[in-house]
């Protein structure tokens, strides 16, 4: 395998691939499901790095934002993975999905973005219903350089998340969010959807939809919580 050394030697540069992460951290998600956020996210970083490390001619660069009642980015630049470290999140507040997705359609631009890109991987983390005006905010996104052809994935926690919400965004017609009952369920899903959108980008296909076997994997993982899992949250 060709290492990232010999590739700056070569003078090849890498394609950039970034994984934006949008964590609701509203009241409603105090306690266990904050926790497990956290927990969720500690040990998926090591795995994402590992990931990246066998698909070196790849940059995968991590960004993580948050929202309740206010957006902000909890890791503001896209930090390489290799030199990603974790600060726990705290929850409490109202959810501004919408602001959220303003956000990060400002962080989709050909100016934010520059260079040789693959299709960014947005991953949206929520546990009930927006508090603002998430459509305003999901036509903003939509209407960044970016957005169209991202990667866009979705966590549906707990049996009270607005499902129809998270299907907009993914906006893809096999792709449908996955539903965390418990905090196993978190923990498996947040792992896989950022781990498997980045395999998937270091294997190029000439299907007419490139996301299509995302989606069969995503409908796999879908019916594999459904079977182990009960909802307790």
């Amino acid at each position: 395998m060709t290492s990232l050394l010999n590739m700056d030697q070569m003078g090849l540069a890498r394609r950039q691939l970034h994984v934006i992460l949008a964590l609701d951290c509203s009241g409603s998600m105090q306690g266990d499901r904050i926790a497990s956020l956290n927990y969720a996210l500690r040990t998926t970083l090591p795995e994402l790095r590992k990931v990246a490390e066998e698909n070196p001619e790849i940059d995968v660069r991590l960004r993580v934002l948050r929202f309740s009642t206010e957006a902000e980015w909890h890791v503001a630049d896209p930090v390489p993975v290799a030199q990603a470290r974790w600060t726990d999140l705290a929850a409490g507040g109202e959810t501004s999905m919408g602001a959220a997705l303003r956000v990060i359609g400002k962080a989709l631009s050909a100016d934010a973005m520059p260079g040789r890109q693959l299709p960014p991987v947005i991953v949206m983390a929520s546990d009930g219903y927006p508090t603002d005006d998430w459509e305003e905010g999901l036509a903003a996104f939509f209407a960044s350089d970016h957005a169209a052809s991202a990667t866009r994935l979705a966590i549906a926690i707990g049996g009270e998340a607005d499902f129809e919400v998270l299907e907009r965004f993914i906006r893809h017609p096999s792709l449908r969010p996955l539903r965390a009952n418990n905090a196993s369920d978190l923990v498996r899903h947040i792992k896989w959807a950022t781990t498997a959108p980045v395999k998937t980008a270091s294997s190029p296909t000439n299907a007419p939809d490139p996301l299509a076997p995302l989606a069969q994997r995503t409908a796999q993982e879908a019916a594999r919580a459904k079977d182990v899992s009960d909802i307790i949250w």
